[in-house]
C-alpha cells in the first residue's frame, strides 16, 4: 500500500490515485511489486534533522530513502521516503523543470532507489537519470489518459 503523509509543511500531494498507479507501474517495470511504501513530505529543517540523525550528514537534501525490507533480496518494495518540499521547489526553479515536474522526478527517484538503483558514481547517476526520465514519460501517458 502506498501512503502519503506530511510533516512541517502545508504541501498536499494531488492526484494520489494516479500517482499510486504510476508508482506501481514503475516498480513492475523493474521487476518489483509495491508493499508498504510511505512518502513523507516535509520542510528543509525536518529533513536536515533526519539527515543528521540517521545518516550522519550535515547538509540539506531533497530526499532520503529508507528501505525497510527484512530481506534485501526481496522483490517487494517496503520503505519510507522523505521529501523536502522546500528543496524540491528550489531545485525545480534552478533546473528549469518547475515544481510539479521536479516533485514527480523526486518521487520516482525514491522508488528507483528501492528498486536497486544507486547514484553514488557518475555512471550510476546517468543510469538513475535515464530511469527517472522513463518514469516521467510513463507519468505523462498516465496523466493524459
Amino acid at each position: 500500500m502506498i501512503s502519503f503523509f506530511k510533516e512541517n509543511t502545508a504541501f498536499d500531494i494531488k492526484s494520489k490515485n494516479k500517482i499510486k498507479k504510476w508508482l506501481k507501474s514503475v516498480a513492475e517495470g523493474h521487476g518489483y511489486t509495491v508493499g508498504d511504501l510511505n512518502y513523507i513530505f516535509c520542510d528543509d529543517e525536518y529533513l536536515l534533522q533526519m539527515n543528521r540523525q540517521y545518516l550522519g550528514h550535515d547538509y540539506y537534501t531533497d530526499i532520503i530513502t529508507f528501505d525497510s525490507r527484512e530481506d534485501v533480496s526481496s522483490k517487494k518494495i517496503d520503505g519510507d521516503i522523505f521529501i523536502s518540499v522546500d528543496t524540491v521547489r528550489a531545485n525545480g526553479a534552478e533546473y528549469g523543470e518547475g515544481f510539479d515536474r521536479e516533485m514527480m522526478r523526486v518521487i520516482a527517484h525514491g522508488l528507483l532507489h528501492l528498486s536497486g538503483f544507486d547514484d553514488t558514481t557518475e555512471k550510476l547517476q546517468k543510469q538513475m537519470r535515464a530511469a527517472e526520465n522513463d518514469a516521467l514519460k510513463l507519468w505523462d501517458t498516465i496523466t493524459m489518459s
